[in-house]
């Protein structure tokens, strides 16, 4: 069945795990569900690859690895990605599921927002690309679709690794499947295919541009025009699109997205403390408001505190914001800048949360993050509480996929509707020492400290592979684990190593071609007769003993044949000691036989026959009568 078809997969269970319970959204690459692990017995969002690409054996090579990378990429702005699956029929994602909408759904529920409003959505998602970058990790694809916020106002960025998979892939069913995202790629992505972390800045920088603006700043009648526009022109300020937004937002956008990606942000981080500092000089940004005028929050929030809220004002109208759309009735996230409460996180979110008596939070450490789900469900004082993913951590002592520690701390307060964050064991922190080998001493360094390893000493030795002044091999060996900071030994090429040609003159052609070949030389055999050197004796050497070769040379030997064959002579009716003395004389044996009678002493037959061609030394023999 087409997982994109209407239905698709409802009512099913995928892979005997995952039972699909209602269709999330359709895309051009794949059909998301809402559904529920039934090993976990958890909530998830299953993205399910549609079939044109699950029948490409490559795609699902690709999709795979880059799965198994995401899922590795743990951060509290980051989907995260639980399971991946394939068979002949679909190829799966089995990912967080995060109740809300999209970025999308805010731009086209209200259009443009304030520079203020834009800044708040904009901190978690550079954050995220932050951590990403700092794990390896290059998302490729940064659009307002990827951008989700849920219902409690979390900003999450979603399919991390998904566009390297698809647009990695040749087959024809894929060709042209990123153009739909032209209107935020870079320009080396538009004429190189290149992407690194400086792409996924231009992209940010784009998204923020139609954040505040309502428009993306480079348009077309065809993708191909826009790509052309992306390289060729200058993204312009956002004010000069909308009055009114401050110089420093300008120069914000603008200096991420810089066609050379040289002249951009040099990382995630340098981009995001810009944008907290301008955040800091700009007032606290306003909430949604429906098209009543009345703030939204999510209903069951809004029902659970609204006690808080009458005391602290928290629902009151908002006279100044008018939305620029009609708006959905219930939109489920609002600004808790309206509180003046900070929501605990590096996202910068602002959450409404009512009073309540906190509670010890409980002792999470060396359990995995599923046994510590069931620990806080199980537990009739904690099982409003909620934990989340924190960052990775490398620990010697705590096992991969255990959590290391927790915030709040174990035994500290937490609010009985709380979230905790966990952070989950790496294992011992160890990189692979890198393949270096074929590279100059100048590349293999650099790759040697970008994988936070420390440069060694240098030595050299002969490599009939790899040319002079390259790096051969390193010590620790290439792909060995080793920890942080730890020295790697670079071994330069000196060439193949010098041989000297011995002299294998007079030796038997087995013996000296053992010798040359032992010695990593090549031996190229001629044959010919002598009448000295006996048969397959070696009678002379190119270049000569003595000489100095490289390894893999070729070393030319002249081998004898022995003698040259000679003919047998016409024997018949000659005289016997003539037809001695003949046969003698070309080197052959005469072997005589006698009749019981010899009148005439001459030669009636020979064997072999005249004109038969023999080595010297053979026998001819000859009949007398």
């Amino acid at each position: 069945m087409d997982p994109s078809a209407p239905g698709g997969l409802i009512g099913q269970t995928l892979d005997q795990r995952y039972a699909v319970t209602s269709l999330l959204a359709r895309g051009g690459m794949a059909t998301v569900y809402l559904a529920t692990d039934l090993r976990l017995d958890r909530v998830v969002a299953l993205k399910v690859m549609h079939p044109h690409l699950a029948s490409d054996p490559g795609f699902v090579a690709r999709f795979q690895r880059e799965a198994r990378s995401a899922a590795r990429l743990s951060h509290p702005h980051v989907v995260g990605v639980y399971d991946q699956g394939s068979s002949e029929t679909y190829v799966y994602l089995a990912m967080e599921y995060l109740p809300g909408q999209t970025l999308r759904d805010v731009l086209d529920e209200y259009g443009p927002l304030s520079t203020e409003q834009a800044l708040v959505l904009l901190d978690p998602v550079i954050e995220a690309l932050t951590a990403a970058h700092g794990a390896g990790f290059v998302h490729r694809d940064i659009k307002p679709e990827n951008v989700l916020i849920s219902d409690d106002g979390r900003v999450k960025v979603a399919d991390f690794g998904l566009a390297r998979a698809v647009t990695s892939t040749e087959s024809t069913h894929t060709t042209g499947m990123i153009i739909g995202t032209v209107n935020y790629l870079s320009p080396e992505q538009v004429e190189r295919g290149d992407a690194d972390a400086r792409s996924d800045i231009y992209s940010t920088g784009i998204l923020l541009f139609e954040m505040i603006t309502g428009v993306v700043p480079h348009s077309g009648e065809s993708p191909l025009s826009i790509a052309y526009k992306h390289v060729n022109s200058d993204v312009p300020p956002p004010s000069s699109v909308v009055n009114g937004i401050p110089s420093e937002v300008d120069a914000l956008v603008l200096s991420a997205t810089k066609r050379d990606p040289d002249l951009r942000y040099h990382t995630a981080q340098d981009f995001l403390s810009d944008v907290r500092r301008i955040r800091k000089s700009l007032p606290s940004p306003k909430p949604f408001v429906d098209q009543k005028n009345t703030l939204v929050v999510d209903r069951k929030d809004f029902e659970q505190h609204s006690k808080g809220a009458q005391t602290t004002g928290q629902a009151s109208r908002n006279e100044d914001f008018s939305p620029a759309k009609n708006t959905r009735k219930g939109l489920w996230i609002f600004f808790a800048l309206a509180t003046g409460v900070l929501f605990a996180g590096l996202g910068g979110w602002w959450v409404a949360v009512g009073p309540g008596q906190n509670v010890d939070t409980p002792n999470l450490v060396g359990m995995t993050f599923e046994q510590a789900q069931e620990e806080l469900l199980s537990t009739t004082d904690l099982e409003r509480i909620t934990i989340e993913k924190g960052d990775p951590v490398f620990s010697e002592t705590m096992p991969l996929g255990v959590i290391v520690s927790t915030d709040p701390e174990p035994g500290s307060g937490i609010n009985p509707t709380g979230v905790i964050s966990a952070n989950i064991s790496q294992g011992p922190e160890r990189y692979l020492v890198p393949d270096v080998a074929g590279m100059t001493p100048q590349e293999a360094t650099a790759t040697i400290t970008a994988a936070n390893l420390t440069l060694g000493g240098r030595s050299e030795s002969f490599n009939d592979k790899i040319a002079p002044g390259q790096v051969a091999q390193t010590s620790p060996k290439i792909g060995d684990e080793l920890k942080p900071g730890e020295r790697v030994d670079l071994v330069i090429s000196k060439g193949p190593k010098p041989i000297k040609v011995p002299n294998v003159v007079g030796q038997k052609i087995k013996a000296a071609n053992a010798s040359l070949s032992g010695l990593g030389l090549k031996v190229d055999r001629s044959n010919v007769f002598s009448e000295t050197v006996k048969n397959n004796t070696v009678i002379s050497i190119k270049p000569k003993a003595g000489n100095t070769v490289s390894s893999g040379s070729t070393v030319k030997l002249v081998v004898s044949k022995g003698p040259p064959p000679v003919e047998v002579p016409n024997l018949v009716d000659m005289p016997r000691k003539k037809a001695i003395a003949a046969l003698e004389k070309i080197g052959l044996r005469p072997k005589v036989e006698v009749g019981a009678v010899a009148p005439l002493n001459r030669v009636i037959s020979q064997s072999p026959a005249a004109g038969t061609q023999l080595p010297k030394g053979s026998t001819v023999t000859i009949r007398i009568i």
